[in-house]
């Protein structure tokens, strides 16, 4: 019984940063350095994917919860390869009319691998500068025009 509860907080001290994101769709729970299949993304492979909508980011001291996403917060991943899902197949048969159809479908998917998530600031300070400059500009342009 001693082994069982050694190898539960060992498990759980190695999740001490996950974060739970949005993307295609549906809700994955994010760990760095590991791989994740997400519905097929419009990317070449090892380009670099920024996930935005980030529900809910779990350090080692504390737990971040978006209303419904958290500012600020990004998760970074990489493609590592493009793949398609294992064959499912659908069978559809109407009784006493000798109708079948069968047919097979191969979901297209993206394995991602993560390599960073994080709370920063840094995103919107970069922007808010660009819309200083605009800012500035525009007065400018009316002035010559007036």
């Amino acid at each position: 019984m001693t082994n069982s509860k050694n190898s539960s907080t060992n498990s759980s001290q190695s999740n001490e940063l996950y974060a739970i994101a949005e993307t295609s769709g549906q809700q994955f729970c994010f760990e760095v350095n590991r791989y994740y299949d997400i519905d097929r993304l419009k990317a070449k492979e090892k380009d670099k994917i920024t996930l935005e909508k980030v529900l809910l980011i779990k350090d080692k001291n504390s737990i971040n919860i978006g209303k419904p996403y958290i500012k600020d917060a990004k998760i970074e991943l990489e493609v590592v390869s493009h793949k398609r899902d294992k064959k499912i197949l659908v069978y559809k048969m109407r009784p006493k009319k000798k109708t079948r159809r069968k047919m097979g479908h191969r979901q297209e998917l993206t394995r991602v691998m993560v390599k960073s998530i994080s709370i920063g600031k840094s995103v919107p300070r970069s922007s808010s500068t660009k819309e200083t400059v605009k800012k500035e500009t525009k007065p400018k342009s009316e002035k010559s025009t007036i």
